[in-house]
């Protein structure tokens, strides 16, 4: 079954993933700008990051058949550097045209703090400003249901922000409701030992539908499975989905939600292994 990727870290993952990715039918993949593993120091580190998404990474994942679009921003982990921060948001712009940037993201919280929250509004600010969609990181573990909150009122806050362009990802058991009722779009990241599993992920379409709802790998520097989405699919299927259900989830929904902005587009005769690279 084809599937979009709508939340992969491929600068952390080796080649071999994007072939393997490919041969399970991914198509096309979004890269949301995300942590480097340490604090980057200046904004010359950001224009390097943001070249390499913007230059390098879609080549490197044409190869393979695979279509790879990007998020730009400022990371969570990194938003408690009000310095810094304002530095990068007046970088982002010269980034925005190219063909492969979706909008700005991932964005959001981390520890919940006041420099935290502004740098996230400094964001969505940007990403209203110019016309762009918004993907949202919430926090792990004990900051989740209180930085979701935090994350969701303040968008819903802002009379400006379009919420059908806005996907908040990492979503949980007590965080997908307010995410869902306010309008927003729901991801699910499926790990092998944190945020969602497969049969977690399932539950949750059960209870929930499968209205502005979607999976994602998230794969990244830590225990991530780039395969994640077609073991999803496996689970869908050994819990007796039909494929046009589960397809909604992994191709269908992701199309919605992307085809929002004019540059994401993704043929439907596109096959997704090109082995003789």
């Amino acid at each position: 079954m084809k599937y979009i990727d709508m939340h992969a870290h491929m600068v952390s993952r080796s080649t071999d993933d994007y072939e393997q990715m490919a041969l399970s039918g991914c198509i096309a993949v979004t890269e949301p700008a995300f942590w480097a593993g340490y604090d980057r120091r200046s904004v010359d580190a950001f224009a390097d990051y943001f070249h390499h998404l913007t230059v390098f990474e879609p080549k490197r994942a044409a190869r393979f058949g695979i279509q790879h679009y990007a998020w730009l921003c400022l990371n969570p982990k990194e938003g408690e550097d009000r310095v810094l921060a304002r530095k990068v948001l007046d970088l982002i712009p010269e980034f925005l045209d190219h063909p492969n940037i979706l909008g700005i993201g991932e964005i959001g919280l981390n520890r919940v703090t006041r420099n935290e929250l502004d740098t996230f509004i400094d964001h969505v600010n940007l990403a209203v400003d110019l016309d762009q969609m918004i993907l949202i990181h919430t926090p792990h573990l004990e900051d989740k249901y209180k930085g979701t909150k935090h994350i969701v009122d303040t968008l819903v806050a802002d009379a400006r922000v379009q919420r059908e362009r806005v996907a908040v990802d990492h979503v949980e058991e007590h965080t997908i409701e307010m995410v869902l009722s306010q309008g927003f779009w729901a991801g699910m990241t499926l790990y092998p030992t944190t945020k969602c599993s497969p049969a977690r992920a399932i539950d949750m379409i059960e209870m929930y539908g499968s209205e502005r709802i979607y999976v994602a790998s998230a794969c990244d520097w830590g225990r991530s499975a780039p395969l994640a989405v077609p073991v999803f699919i496996r689970e869908m299927r050994r819990r007796g989905h039909d494929e046009a259900f589960i397809r909604k989830i992994v191709y269908d929904n992701p199309m919605t939600f992307l085809s929002q902005n004019s540059k994401f587009s993704v043929p439907e005769d596109r096959i997704s292994v090109a082995l003789n690279a």
